[in-house]
């Protein structure tokens, strides 16, 4: 990357490790790190929407739609969160290419040939000459609708439990002023509700930290596959040759997680302080007694 990196066989000390860290890979390796916060930022939003549709839906009095809100939120949460991360992934694939399939593709070639999923190379999805960076977009757009869908879940589970935390009698008194249940529930419940769901969303932002090292299993070149890419021991053969270093790329990444995590309590304790304050809950009980 520097003019005195051009042949690393004169470097030494710290120079040698200067010119490492500054390559090409590890250009990529630390702009991983940014591919997961962004995923975090698209996903978080996004998984919160699933979740407070779920919600919305479970509380309806339509049955066919509260049926349809409910069994999402038990089937997802019913099944092993990597079998979602997997299939909803391959799932998605296979559809866009067999839609693609159908619109530039031979009709007399059959898609399914025995156990092999095969459509003309017109209708790759992405496309065999596209950019890496265009695969790898591809990669965590799939990666996010997989994470949206399975914490959607589990976040429309801890939006319901909060919605039907609600004191009933507020709901009631709402109603008797003549609020329509349309504007009950936006001006009383939802407002109310996020007091309580603060906690459990507080801890399916933490998991969903914690389940991003999935990229890696989804194809996506993140931060544990530079990790293992660059830490693994380099012969001769390469031009920064060295042992074994993946223990100390990998506490790279803990620390990265730690750093977020801490970050993350941080910040939801001040929105738990100011959603709570003047708060019916036990922790705007707790602020009213500190206050006096």
């Amino acid at each position: 990357m520097f003019d005195q990196c051009a042949d690393p066989k004169t470097l030494e000390g710290l120079a040698w490790l200067w010119c490492y860290l500054s390559s090409g890979k590890h250009i990529l390796f630390y702009l991983s790190f940014l591919t997961v916060l962004v995923l975090l930022a698209i996903t978080a939003p996004i998984a919160l929407l699933f979740g407070f549709g779920g919600a919305l839906a479970s509380r309806s009095r339509i049955a066919p739609v509260r049926w349809l809100g409910r069994i999402y939120a038990s089937m997802v949460r019913g099944v092993p969160d990597i079998i979602f991360f997997l299939f909803v992934p391959i799932a998605l694939d296979q559809g866009f290419e067999w839609l693609r399939a159908k619109a530039y593709c031979d009709p007399s070639v059959p898609i399914r040939q025995g156990n092999e999923f095969l459509v003309c190379p017109e209708a790759k999805l992405p496309l065999s000459t596209a950019s890496e960076w265009v695969h790898q977009s591809y990669g965590i757009f799939l990666a996010v609708v997989a994470f949206s869908v399975v914490f959607g879940a589990f976040a429309a589970n801890v939006l319901y439990g909060a919605m039907n935390a609600v004191p009933r009698a507020q709901l009631e008194t709402a109603e008797a002023y003549g609020m329509s249940p349309r504007q009950v529930n936006r001006r009383i419940l939802i407002p109310q509700m996020w007091t309580y769901a603060l906690p459990g969303l507080a801890n399916l932002w933490m998991i969903l930290i914690k389940a991003t090292p999935l990229l890696f299993i989804l194809g996506v070149q993140d931060i544990v596959y530079w990790a293992r890419e660059l830490g693994g021991a380099k012969t001769s053969a390469y031009s920064y040759p060295h042992p074994d270093w993946r223990l100390y790329y990998f506490l790279a990444i803990l620390v990265f997680y730690l750093l977020m995590t801490w970050g993350s309590e941080r910040i939801f304790d001040r929105i738990r302080a100011r959603l709570s304050a003047g708060q019916a809950t036990a922790a705007g009980e707790a602020m009213r007694k500190a206050a006096t």
